[in-house]
Formats: C-alpha cells, sequence, structure tokens
C-alpha cells in the first residue's frame, strides 16, 4: 500500500475535542496524517473537516477502515465519507455544439492535471464527435425535444451504469436535466457562464451587456434539481468596459469557463469539496 491514501470528509455539531478524537483514530492505528484543514460555520454551528493519511504500515486493512469509524461518527453525530487514493474516478462528458470546455477538460486529463478517465461523451448533437475520435473515446448522439427527452434520458442513464461513470460534467451542456434524472444520479458538475447567482439561464453574456456591467464571471457548481442553483464549487471573474461588444464578453467569458470548470472537478476529484446544506467548504 505504498504511496495510498485515505480521505475522510466529515461534518458534524460542533463540539469540544473533535479535532483531536478523529486525529486519535488515525494516530491509534499507525496513521501517518499528512494533510488536515478544518472549519467551523458558527451560522449553523457546523464542524467541517478534511484529513488524509498515508495508509503504509497502517493496521487496519482498507475494507475495515469504515467500519471502524463509524461507531466514532455515530457518537459525533457525524455525516462522513471516505475515499481512497487508489479509485480512479470516471468521467462522462456532456456536450452540446461549444468545444473549448471539452478540449480544455480531455488536455488536463492527459497531461494528468487531474487523475480520472474518460471513457464517455454524450452530446444531443454530432458536431463534436470528431473530437471523441480524436482521442478515442466513446461518443453517443442524443438528439433530444420535448417528446423524447425522457426517454434519451433513460437511455443516457443506462450508458453511465455500462460504464461505471461516478462523475458526470455538464461542459457547455445546453439542455436541463431533469429531476428524474439528476435523482438517479445526482453527482453531476456544471459551467454556468455567469457569476451566479446573477444571469441565471440562457445567454447571460447578453444579459450583462443589456445591464452595463463592469465585470463578468463564470461559476463552476454541482447540479440540482433548482436551475443553476446547486452548492457552488468554483467562481472567477474579470473586468471588461463600455467598449467591449457581446462577442468580447464571450470571448472573455469562454477563457474564465475553462478554468473555473477544472478547477471544480479537480477540486471534486481530489475530494477537496464538503457539501452541507445548499453551501460547500472547498478545503484548497
Amino acid at each position: 500500500m505504498k504511496n495510498l491514501t485515505a480521505t475522510l470528509l466529515i461534518s458534524c455539531p460542533d463540539q469540544h475535542g473533535l479535532v483531536a478524537k478523529i486525529a486519535n483514530f488515525i494516530h491509534a492505528n499507525n496513521g501517518n496524517i499528512i494533510h488536515a484543514d478544518h472549519h467551523t460555520d458558527f451560522t449553523t454551528g457546523l464542524f467541517l473537516s478534511r484529513i488524509e493519511w498515508q495508509l503504509e504500515g497502517f493496521y487496519l486493512p482498507k475494507e475495515l477502515i469504515g467500519k471502524a469509524f463509524e461507531a466514532i461518527a455515530e457518537s459525533l453525530n457525524a455525516q462522513w465519507k471516505l475515499y481512497f487514493s487508489d479509485h480512479i474516478p470516471r468521467l462522462a462528458i456532456f456536450v452540446s455544439q461549444q468545444d473549448h470546455c471539452l478540449f480544455d477538460l480531455i488536455l488536463r486529463q492527459k497531461a494528468k492535471e487531474f487523475i480520472a478517465e474518460i471513457p464517455l461523451i454524450i452530446s444531443n448533437h454530432e458536431n463534436l464527435k470528431y473530437i471523441a475520435d480524436q482521442f478515442g473515446i466513446e461518443f453517443h448522439y442524443f438528439p433530444i425535444n420535448k417528446e423524447n427527452k425522457q426517454e434519451q434520458e433513460n437511455q443516457q442513464l443506462e450508458l453511465l451504469e455500462k460504464y461505471n461513470i461516478d462523475l458526470v460534467i455538464l461542459a457547455k451542456y445546453m439542455q436541463v436535466l431533469s429531476p428524474n434524472f439528476i435523482e438517479k444520479f445526482p453527482q453531476i458538475i456544471n459551467i454556468h457562464h455567469s457569476f451566479l447567482p446573477a444571469f441565471v439561464g440562457a445567454k447571460p453574456y447578453h444579459q450583462a451587456y443589456k445591464r452595463g456591467v463592469k465585470i463578468i464571471g463564470a461559476t463552476g457548481h454541482y447540479v440540482t434539481q433548482d436551475l443553476d442553483a446547486g452548492p457552488i464549487i468554483e467562481q472567477n471573474v474579470v473586468r471588461v468596459s463600455h467598449r467591449d461588444e457581446i462577442t468580447d464578453l464571450i470571448r472573455e467569458g469562454k477563457d474564465l469557463e475553462r478554468i473555473v470548470l477544472a478547477k471544480a472537478v479537480r477540486f471534486h476529484l481530489e475530494n477537496r469539496v464538503l457539501v452541507y446544506g445548499n453551501r460547500t467548504v472547498v478545503f484548497e
């Protein structure tokens, strides 16, 4: 188990001695903590933490760590998840006709900026199939309208199961996923071409231009059944001026979208995001 690590994400009501209790569990089993970060939300009274430790020499085998920690978590009234570094997540990228985020994610994955596999691309258009072919990725085309949406989404869900997908990334997928889809597969990250909560929905750059904004932004967030209102993982902005036309805003926005989506995906894959309610703590 050389270089293998375990990462614990945990949230629970704040109380004295929490860090010591968790650290003692790891120390008592001969674990070496290499990263630890904590946050207390005083509004909700929640303690939130990310702890990563090496498993070389750890007394408990992987399959027993969760069971052993469960008693401690129950005594703390905690919500928690345990991850292991030898699990390589499998991603499905959903796209429509814009290619900039798709290319960026594939190139970053090839450069090992994040550790994951991309076995599947799904689209409601055929335009970007050449990218999938170029990189040897399976491409599936699902034209969608009001009449066939449910049937097409059911087939998409079957593909996600077939390919053992861990995370769906909406990389400029210009379709609203149904509540049924999100309920059955909730692990979804979206890039929204706006600094949410401003300018939700379609054509946010056009909305921003009409409003005469001085900054534009992009938001990477988890998808929920409320449109463009899921927990935010990453955001960024760039200044614009009265001299910029809509095309300038779109060009600047595409650069932001690449960076913001890539960071949101990387934070998720490195198990650095802890969701509570409709908020997140990102342990960078």
